[in-house]
């Protein structure tokens, strides 16, 4: 089974910077898109074979999760199940028969960290959730999921140890959500890989020099480790400042 996730930075947009062309040749089982930015209605987003499911934010041209499954779900679900964390489109769950699919779009700590208050409280909700979700059947959880969790996972570390991804606070979350029985695929399978990144700011020229954080996973419950074939990150893909990631289950 091949799942791939990809934090498009506004899927209009990137329908035409190559996004159709991808989704084709990528032939995933499940397609997993976060920051779409967009309602459905706003846009003919055409897919011949796979089932479709949004959740877009209340505010427009902002945030935002899709999923796009070959296979019709048993049920989808939207949000974490926690009220103050709505209307912002950020979590997908279709449950399958032999697992959960989890998207997620976790909220950035914004510049200044004015926000990290509030991601903290999130993070703390989402772990509930999976661990939840776990109790039932194993976890795939996949997205943007805004936190570089170890020093190998960006470029520059020293500078960036008090910026919003890279804080203390938001690693030992992290921490916290691995140590709860989930497994980082990539991490699994490339545990000494450096340079090895899927966000680049668009300033500075940081990705043609490669100077990147990764951000985007696949996570899956331990349970799951052995099913693991493949964990990717797709870094020539372009089109968005993210570049796609992709999970190959046996």
């Amino acid at each position: 089974m091949k799942l791939i996730s990809w934090n498009v930075n506004g899927l209009r947009a990137c329908m035409n910077k190559g996004f159709p062309e991808f989704f084709t040749a990528g032939r995933a089982d499940v397609f997993c898109v976060q920051e779409t930015k967009m309602k459905r209605e706003q846009a003919e987003i055409s897919l011949p074979g796979y089932f479709q499911y949004w959740n877009s934010a209340e505010k427009k041209g902002y945030s935002g999760t899709a999923v796009f499954s070959r296979s019709e779900p048993l049920a989808a679900k939207y949000g974490i199940g926690r009220p103050e964390f709505g209307g912002e489109g950020r979590c997908i769950t279709l449950e399958f028969p032999e697992f959960y699919l989890v998207n997620v779009y976790t909220p950035n700590s914004q510049r200044g960290l004015a926000r990290l208050a509030y991601r903290m409280e999130w993070d703390d909700a989402f772990r509930g959730y999976l661990k939840g979700l776990d109790a039932e059947k194993p976890v795939v959880a996949c997205g943007d999921m805004n936190v570089a969790h170890e020093e190998i996972d960006l470029k520059n570390p020293k500078s960036n140890r008090t910026n919003a991804g890279f804080t203390d606070q938001e690693r030992q979350k992290m921490t916290d959500l691995l140590g709860a029985g989930f497994t980082d695929t990539f991490r699994l399978l490339h545990p000494d890989e450096t340079g090895a990144y899927t966000w680049w700011s668009y300033l500075y020229h940081a990705r043609s020099t490669n100077a990147g954080w990764r951000i985007d996973y696949f996570l899956v419950s331990d349970r799951l480790k052995n099913r693991v074939r493949e964990s990717s990150i797709l870094s020539a893909v372009t089109g968005s400042d993210h570049c796609p990631v992709e999970l190959s289950l046996a």
